[in-house]
């Protein structure tokens, strides 16, 4: 877990926005599969939800950085 979470904080806010889209849509995906009853692992819906949340709250710190610097 570390290492993704250290794997993210690597990478640029440009390519982090991206895969926020990419996650959203295989979101929407999955949960397009649980109403038809096709999902065969109904934990990707929570993992891909979680991913989602910890790309979002990286994110947010980089965009509060430069505020506390300031401060």
């Amino acid at each position: 877990m570390k290492a993704k979470l250290k794997e993210l904080r690597d990478r640029s806010v440009e390519d982090l926005q991206r895969e926020v889209v990419e996650k959203q849509k295989h979101l929407f995906d999955l949960r397009s599969q649980a109403v038809t009853e096709k999902l065969e692992d109904p934990s990707q819906l929570k993992k891909t939800r979680k991913h989602i949340a910890r790309i979002k709250t990286i994110l947010r710190e980089r965009q509060q950085q430069p505020a506390a610097v300031t401060k």
